[in-house]
């Protein structure tokens, strides 16, 4: 027997996978991508942080904003002087500045 007979009686995937194997591992590597980007968005949704995001470090207006805040709920300051403080920081008291 020549290598012609040999070849032409062997299965068509002689000379590489079958012809769905392909298929199957696109299908996976979709199924996988497709439930990694679900759980990433579902996981933002709640508040999550991805793994390689830095932690945010507060402006140091908010850090002024924080430490104002500790010293009027310790009674270090009056209201008076709270209040006069936060203007000087354009700060309202109250209202959610969180958003920049």
């Amino acid at each position: 027997m020549n290598a012609a007979t040999l070849i032409a009686a062997a299965p068509h995937w002689q000379g590489g996978p079958p012809p769905f194997v392909p298929g199957v591992l696109m299908f996976c590597v979709l199924t996988l991508l497709i439930l990694g980007a679900l759980v990433f968005t579902i996981a933002r949704r709640k508040g999550h942080t991805p793994p390689w995001a830095h932690p945010r470090t507060p402006r140091p207006e908010e850090t002024a904003r924080t430490v104002l805040a500790e010293r009027f709920a310790k009674g270090d300051i009056t209201v008076e002087e709270f209040m006069e403080r936060a203007s000087a920081l354009n700060w309202t008291p109250g209202h959610n500045d969180d958003k920049h």
